[in-house]
């Protein structure tokens, strides 16, 4: 409220209509309720109840018993569990490594070369295809990927046999020894066009002009890539490799398609493990267990990656400063 004085010594009142930055916290925060409504609904509650599942031993009928941390104790010595994670190390270079830099180079590659010779439609063409395996449902493409790759009348087997390559026939997902490196195929497959689109909208904000004279001054394509477009780039990669990252490590889809953790757990990975202990064994403590270490672990991972990202960025504006 402001005070003013008017002729005739009477005061009179005005309210005063200035920004305040508090009140306008507040009508933010009520565009803000529904979604943390339903962040908690869906997210928080399920995962509480889940922490609270782990700590009893219960196979899902009857009343639970309360166990504590005896479910997390024998994690530390369940050998099947510390072998899914390894091969979730395995499933974090197909989908976080291995594209991630296929990408960057595909993705410089339709940018840079592809779009100046034959025209931005064509490698919009390109970068459509490369992204379709993403539109793909991940059962479809699984199924689609079991028949390519069967032992007897595979397309995989069949195109080998025909070009005279019969003695490389495989049973690619039936092999203890081939049936992961099988996967991670797929996944890179799957992965791959999720990189490259990021990678590609991150081409358009950097300066033409940087390219113009680096070729000016002689730079071949490979030392514009590594002297201009990775260092332009840099977020968008730290961005690629947390989320791909994170898709690694609870990849559960396309292994219960192609092999449901076999041969012989040869595939197992975590999110499966924990599917099958839950259902499966019906070990539910056990298997919400197993559920909640993984949710700690992406939860670590991804502050992590956030916390590197927003360091990076600090670092990059102040040497712009």
């Amino acid at each position: 409220m402001t005070v003013t004085v008017e002729r005739g010594g009477r005061v009179t009142g005005k309210q005063d209509r200035s920004f305040h930055p508090r009140r306008a916290r507040d009508s933010y925060a009520l565009f803000l309720l529904p979604g943390a409504l339903a962040f908690l609904a869906v997210v928080i509650v399920p995962f509480l109840m889940n922490t609270g599942v782990s700590l009893t031993d219960w196979q899902g009928v009857g009343s639970p018993e309360w166990a504590g941390l005896a479910n997390y104790r024998e994690l530390l010595d369940d050998a099947e569990f510390w072998e899914s994670f390894r091969h979730s190390l395995f499933m974090v270079v197909a989908m976080a490594v291995l594209p991630t830099a296929v990408g960057l180079v595909l993705a410089a590659a339709l940018f840079d070369y592809v779009g100046k010779h034959f025209g931005s439609r064509t490698a919009a063409v390109l970068r459509a295809c490369f992204y379709l395996p993403q539109v793909l449902p991940i059962a479809v493409a699984g199924i689609v990927w079991s028949w390519i790759l069967a032992p007897d009348d595979g397309s995989l087997n069949e195109l080998l046999r025909a070009v005279g390559l019969g003695s490389w026939r495989q049973d690619w997902l039936g092999d203890p020894d081939l049936a992961l490196y099988s996967v991670m195929g797929v996944m890179v497959w799957v992965q791959l066009g999720f990189p490259l689109v990021v990678f590609m909208a991150g081409l358009q904000r950097v300066d033409p002009q940087l390219y113009e004279a680096a070729e000016l001054d002689g730079a071949g394509w490979w030392r514009r890539f590594a002297h201009i477009t990775l260092p332009q780039i840099r977020p968008e990669i730290s961005v690629v490799l947390t989320w791909c990252t994170i898709a690694a490590l609870k990849v559960f889809g396309a292994v219960y398609v192609l092999t449901k953790g076999g041969p012989g757990g040869a595939t197992n990975v975590p999110s499966y493990f924990s599917f099958a202990t839950f259902f499966e064994k019906t070990q539910v403590g056990y298997g919400a267990a197993i559920s909640t270490v993984l949710t700690m672990i992406i939860l670590a991972l991804s502050l992590v990656g956030l916390r590197l990202q927003t360091r990076a960025q600090d670092a990059e504006e102040g040497l712009r400063t």
